[in-house]
């Protein structure tokens, strides 16, 4: 079995890469010009060099009649300066690649979207709910819907695609997500702790699911892949005392963050920079999203029961192991 990735040079797409391998997969790689792909090679799949806006690029490395194609890279940015670049990146690289797929007779396409395709809401999402992130001053939600009709439109024309939509991912290989906490909270530089809540899934179960949408997905179909769901009061605190670190006892008001988020948006304006704390974070981080996965446990399979305690130390300790983090481990609660 064949099967080709975009996005294998990050967080999700290692994990994903390293579970095709052990199953017994060949798995090519697509990935940017200039990404570095030692990780790639050592997960034991093969590096093709190709970009998601340039479709000829593609059209030159995705095989014919490739049994899966995982489309896991997407462009997370939450600034509106990168917004340009993330509509390249999530909207018509998303129909690229669909299009190549279809083209190019694809046994199946998987598709990484995102819980963020369904907007913000306050009750618990399920795939009945309607998509409402139709506001384009978000620019992460907006797109990840659009990307998801960019795929239907191909669905329309004869392509096999399934669509997936994690909540927040946590688990090994992250060095720009959920693991900037980590840094922060080490090296004491947490601003605060934000009063949103949100649903936890573990990063080896998503990439389990994204196989099994392979298998058993019905084309068309969305599938929520939640998991435990945490304030991030609780959240933070339980990688502090995994760090060793004061555990902290209350939360930032959001208008304080809203606030935070506005002048930075404003000062970038001048500077060019993205800031730490944009309006789009600030929305993220200040409110609560969670959902149900019960359709993709009952139809995947999908595991979403991993507890945050096992995905959080699994993540520390891929931290510790690559160097980018150190502990002592008399002083943390492991």
């Amino acid at each position: 079995m064949h099967a080709f990735i975009t996005g294998g040079t990050g967080f999700l797409g290692a994990n994903l890469i390293e579970q095709l391998i052990a199953d017994g997969w060949r798995v090519t790689a697509m990935h940017r010009p200039g990404s570095a792909v030692a990780r790639l090679r050592e997960l034991g799949a093969e590096p093709v060099e190709a970009s998601l806006g340039d479709i000829e690029s593609l059209r030159r490395v995705l095989p014919e009649k490739v049994e899966a194609v995982f489309h896991v890279a997407g462009n997370t940015s939450m600034w509106r300066g990168g917004d340009a670049r993330q509509w390249r990146d999530n909207v018509e690289g998303s129909a690229n690649i669909a299009r190549v797929a279809r083209e190019r007779k694809a046994g199946r396409l998987i598709v990484t979207s995102s819980i963020s395709a369904y907007g913000y809401r306050h009750a618990s999402i399920d795939e009945s709910s309607p998509q409402l992130a139709d506001d384009p001053r978000y620019g992460y939600l907006y797109t990840k819907k659009r990307a998801e009709l960019s795929v239907r439109a191909e669905i329309e024309r004869g392509l096999d695609a399934v669509f997936l939509n994690p909540c927040a991912i946590v688990g090994k290989y992250d060095t720009a997500s959920w693991a900037q906490t980590f840094f922060l909270i080490d090296k004491n530089r947490l601003p605060g702790v934000p009063p949103g809540r949100g649903s936890f899934c573990h990063a080896g179960a998503v990439a389990r699911a994204h196989i099994d949408a392979w298998h058993r997905g019905r084309c068309g179909e969305n599938y929520i892949l939640a998991g435990i769901d945490a304030s991030f009061l609780d959240f933070f605190g339980r990688i502090a005392a995994m760090l060793g670190k004061p555990v902290p006892q209350r939360t930032t008001p959001a208008f304080v963050i809203h606030t935070v988020g506005w002048l930075s948006d404003l000062w970038s304006r001048f500077s060019g920079r993205e800031p730490k704390i944009t309006p789009q974070k600030a929305a993220l981080i200040s409110r609560r999203v969670v959902a149900s996965s019960a359709k993709a446990e009952r139809e995947l399979g999908y595991r979403s029961d991993v507890d945050l305690d096992t995905m959080l130390r699994e993540c520390r300790d891929w931290l510790v192991e690559q160097g980018l983090l150190t502990i002592d481990r008399k002083e943390v609660n492991t």
